[in-house]
């Protein structure tokens, strides 16, 4: 049995998911994960660095696509993380005219940091819920996410 949600309930949804997108996005959000993390890492990057850590190989297209972003300028941003040692191209393997993104060892510590930060924060503000509420809304959000995704 299919529920039909009303037009409030989908307004609410929307709203919320705005509003978490809003507060991920944040400059100063990003500067409090950094400092949470203890790195020094340009907040345009940290998003780079997890996602090549996360889905490596990676192609730039396919990265930009994910963030967001034009081509050419995440193109310079991992040109600077590989600068720093926390992201290597390689050929692809599939077309060797192609390069992929890969992050080195230095950058899967540093992308733990990231993770371990963001953990450490998101254990504050989900402090007061049960685990049942947040099994709920992982599963809840998952499928929402899966749904929007879906062709």
């Amino acid at each position: 049995m299919h529920n039909t949600p009303s037009r409030e309930m989908l307004r609410q949804l929307h709203d919320a998911v705005l509003d978490i997108v809003a507060v991920i996005n944040r400059p100063d959000r990003d500067e409090l994960l950094i400092r949470e993390a203890g790195i020094k890492l340009d907040r345009a990057l940290f998003p780079l660095l997890v996602l090549t850590e996360r889905l490596g190989p990676i192609g730039v297209v396919e990265l930009s696509g994910r963030v967001g972003r034009d081509h050419s300028t995440v193109s310079r941003q991992i040109a600077k993380l590989v600068q720093l040692g926390l992201v290597e191209r390689q050929p692809s393997p599939s077309d060797r005219r192609q390069r992929e993104l890969r992050a080195t060892v230095r950058g899967h510590a540093m992308a733990r940091l990231i993770d371990d930060a963001r953990e450490r924060l998101a254990r504050r503000a989900l402090s007061g819920w049960s685990e049942d509420e947040i099994a709920n809304l992982a599963k809840s959000l998952r499928r929402f996410a899966d749904a929007l995704a879906a062709p």
